[in-house]
């Protein structure tokens, strides 16, 4: 495995972030350990969770996961970068959302992070993301909410998902005012087909050094060999879900077609080289995987050895060009 820092900070992370948010819906517990015991053996340090993960009535339960998996000891928790996050609804009514239970005031993120340490069974978390943008909140609340995170221990970091590159401005200079290290990672949608972030976020990470975390590598299972998947009658992703739809579109099922061809020429696994294509991508830490069985991490960290060739990287780019820097992407 190789490692990376994570941003600006000392911190010290696997080029591939362990996805657990199959663990508990699709993969059952002594699986999803199975999973975590196979990513440390393979080197993998960094993990990604929050805490709405299990989804609808069985929110939390992810993190119950992760935490079954610590408390078997034998340094599981000490070798881990443990990463979850706050925003989602929690409320006590199971679907129904109660005040104060989502989002990210205050009295949430004190909520939310206690929640979340005793699913997890630990005394501190590593990274603690905010999934989405709060437009309701001042950062000035967040950010005195987070700082005292930080000197109680029960945090080291902070991290977003989700946000604009101005997003990632504010916050960061609004941290800066009040002597804060504000956010260090950005958590955003890139893979091969879906390259947008390349024209803010992902310079606006690198302006401010956070580090990138890409989610969704395959684009829902698009880029790993979805088409021959579909042809062959295997592979449920490939029918359903962004995957599908994404098919359905004539224009882009010829770009994917085309990628599979290209791959298929040069003797690749498609699902190892659109991550490996992340990997050589500038400000990117590691993308997450979310393995459902064994064979599927093993498959992603394959792709950190992958070394993809001049004429590979030239055809990639032919086939999903990138929207451009901006503002030359929509100017002069």
């Amino acid at each position: 495995m190789k490692y990376t820092q994570l941003g600006r900070t000392g911190l010290k992370v696997s080029r591939l972030v362990l996805g657990t948010m199959n663990f508990g819906p699709q993969t059952d517990e002594a699986d999803s350990h199975a999973i975590m015991d196979a990513a440390l053996e393979a080197g993998v340090n960094f993990f990604d969770t929050a805490n709405v993960y299990g989804w609808g009535p069985d929110k939390g339960r992810t993190e119950e996961i992760i935490g079954s998996w610590f408390a078997q000891g034998g340094g599981r928790r000490e070798k881990v970068v443990l990463a979850t996050k706050v925003y989602g609804s929690m409320g006590p009514d199971g679907e129904r959302t109660w005040p104060n239970f989502d989002r990210l005031s205050a009295l949430n993120i004190r909520r939310a992070v206690d929640a979340s340490l005793r699913r997890l069974r630990t005394d501190h978390i590593d990274l603690y993301q905010f999934h989405h943008v709060d437009r309701r909140t001042p950062w000035e609340e967040i950010w005195q909410a987070i700082e005292v995170l930080v000197q109680q221990g029960k945090i080291l970091y902070a991290g977003s998902s989700n946000f604009a590159g101005w997003h990632i401005a504010r916050a960061n200079e609004t941290a800066a005012r009040r002597g804060s290290l504000g956010l260090v990672s950005e958590q955003c949608l890139y893979n091969l087909a879906e390259r947008r972030a390349e024209m803010e976020v992902i310079p606006a990470a690198e302006g401010y050094g956070l580090g990138v975390i890409p989610w969704s590598p395959l684009h829902g299972g698009l880029l790993g060999g979805a088409i021959r998947k579909e042809r062959e009658g295997g592979g449920s992703r490939s029918t359903s879900g962004r995957s599908a739809d994404a098919l359905a579109n004539s224009s882009l099922r010829a770009q994917v077609q085309a990628y599979e061809d290209l791959l298929d020429k040069h003797g690749l696994a498609p699902g190892e080289a659109a991550l490996a294509w992340l990997l050589t991508r500038p400000g990117v830490t590691g993308p997450i995987v979310g393995p459902r069985v064994a064979e599927q991490l093993e498959s992603a960290v394959r792709a950190v050895d992958l070394e993809l060739s001049a004429e590979v990287l030239a055809g990639l780019e032919e086939i999903f060009p990138g929207p451009g820097a901006s503002p030359e992407a929509f100017a002069w």
